[in-house]
């Protein structure tokens, strides 16, 4: 038997990778219980700004009360897995935008003519910034992606690759200031407070940085999708009739559609883009309204319990925030149905219905993907054994008498590491930022920048680790597009995929932020790496 061949069997399903890992949670928990392995560590407390000790131990999972715990809270660990109830209201409204020939006509109308370069780099950028609502991208973008590459003649698994990659490996930078810095900032102060009671962090500290890092991140990660990804995952062969369509009109794409059309065809794309433009006004007018705090019935997705407008728009308890999912859906849908309405595409409610239910034929798979990967995640959370390997990372940063630009590249591993067992941001903050913020502030290094160097460094390996709540989605997206009969993409596949993306953005991420360090460019207005 060949080594290929070899290699060909050991192929593992996505579920039956998530049960394996299951299994060695689990038996890994029993083994660090039996030797009563513990970490403990100091977090801040918001309130009074006082240090608190933190004992962490690990579960067993194969104790009596672990295993009551993994049988009955295994419908709970799926149901309030968020990235469910994300993704099909996500896939509704692209469903419906996608049946009623909304998205197929923009695309052929709109960007048919635009370099395919261009497009790549826009929506590598547009992941980049979903980041400012939390992680809505990779539920909005990694179906739109495959779509959009697909409707341009091109393999809609690069699509999906390269929205991923977007949101994962530039998370928490964008243009503006959003729910990362609502989150990261009252951690950063509170630990910047334990050497000086006076310090402050505006929500604007990490501003310039942030912009010029989202669009260095996008150039880097578009050149990394059309110099290897388009060619390592090659053509899309087209199977169902669907499709076909699909490919006929590809076909058309790099042709005049006015040459090609029907004149009346032509007319009802028109004025169902037409419908569909009012539409879209109309809706985002209401939604700004909503916003917008002083007006007569505005501001109904803000906390009002918040006295800053910042916190009221990207708090943990805005409505912006929670919403904002089901506004894109909404959005899709009305735009939609405008379209159908202008364009004749839908003749009544009963058709579009029946294509809907095709359309989400495909989320029985991905469902049960989501099912084993929830309870992966959260049974290796309830163990405690990612919490306590941060604990143990962020002692290297407390005992290494390091300074300048080697406290920097450890602290970039250390956070980097770190994140591949804990992905929650505010976990690893609340454990990190007493340690990292206090440390960095005695070698004349800011709290802002400090921050920064987390926010970036935590970017770095969002897209390669499975306990990651999207990278399921990620790898089901990659199976729904796959027209190779005999290949099912694994954890192991999706990772590899995302590997030159991991390389290439991780080193330009170091060379941000030695640079901005050493050049001593301003981090944000008035702020700057060294205090």
């Amino acid at each position: 038997m060949t080594k290929k061949n070899k290699n060909k069997k050991l192929k593992l399903h996505p579920v039956t990778s998530f049960i394996i890992l299951i299994a060695i949670t689990v038996v890994l928990s029993a083994i660090l219980s039996l030797f009563n392995i513990s970490a403990s560590y100091d977090s801040v407390n918001l309130n009074t700004g006082e240090l608190e000790q933190t004992i962490v131990t690990v579960k067993n999972m194969l104790s009596y009360d672990g295993i009551k715990s993994m049988i009955s809270n295994a419908s709970t660990n799926f149901v309030s897995f968020t990235t469910v109830s994300t993704l099909i209201i996500t896939l509704i409204g692209i469903a419906v935008a996608e049946e009623t020939g909304l998205i197929q006509t923009f695309m052929k109308r709109k960007l048919a003519k635009i370099n395919p370069k261009i497009i790549t780099f826009l929506l590598f950028l547009t992941a980049v910034f979903s980041s400012i609502v939390n992680e809505v991208g990779y539920a909005v973008l990694i179906p739109l992606g495959a779509l959009l590459f697909l409707f341009n003649g091109r393999n809609p698994l690069a699509g999906i690759a390269t929205s991923f990659a977007g949101v994962a490996f530039g998370y928490s930078v964008s243009f503006f200031v959003g729910a990362t810095d609502m989150s990261l900032i009252p951690y950063t102060m509170s630990a910047a407070n334990l050497i000086d009671e006076s310090f402050y962090v505006r929500m604007t500290s990490n501003l310039f940085i942030m912009i010029i890092s989202a669009i260095i991140i996008s150039i880097v990660g578009t050149i990394i999708t059309e110099k290897y990804i388009v060619k390592k995952i090659g053509r899309y062969v087209s199977k169902t009739k669907d499709e076909l369509d699909h490919t006929k009109e590809i076909e058309y794409l790099d042709l005049q559609y006015e040459e090609q059309k029907k004149i009346k065809d032509e007319e009802r794309e028109k004025k169902g883009l037409k419908y569909a433009l009012i539409a879209a006004i109309l809706v985002i007018a209401i939604f700004i309204y909503m916003i917008i705090p002083g007006l007569p019935f505005s501001g109904a997705l803000l906390d009002k319990t918040e006295t800053s407008y910042a916190y009221q728009l990207f708090g943990s308890s805005s409505y912006l925030e929670s919403g904002f999912t089901y506004m894109l859906a909404l959005f899709m849908i009305i735009t939609g149905i405008a379209y159908a309405i202008g364009a004749k595409s839908i003749k009544n409610d009963k058709e579009l219905f029946q294509k809907l239910t095709k359309q989400l034929s495909n989320l029985g798979i991905l469902l049960v993907m989501i099912f084993f990967a929830a309870q992966f995640i959260a049974i290796f959370k309830e163990t405690e054994i990612g919490t306590m390997i941060v604990v143990w990372l962020s002692s290297i940063i407390k005992i290494m008498p390091l300074s300048g630009v080697l406290l920097i590249i450890v602290a970039i591993i250390v956070i980097g590491v770190s994140n591949l067992f804990v992905p929650s941001t505010i976990t690893k903050w609340m454990i990190l930022s007493p340690v990292l913020v206090p440390t960095m502030m005695q070698i004349n290094l800011s709290p802002q920048y400090s921050q920064f160097i987390f926010r970036a460094a935590e970017s770095m390996t969002n897209g390669v680790t499975p306990l990651l709540a999207y990278f399921v989605v990620f790898i089901g997206y990659l199976n729904i597009y796959n027209r190779e009969e005999k290949k099912v993409y694994g954890i192991r596949d999706g990772i590899k995929l995302m590997t030159p993306y991991l390389l290439a953005i991780s080193i330009t991420w170091i060379a941000i932020l030695l640079l901005w360090y050493l050049i001593g460019l301003p981090l944000g207005p008035g702020v700057y790496p060294v205090l």
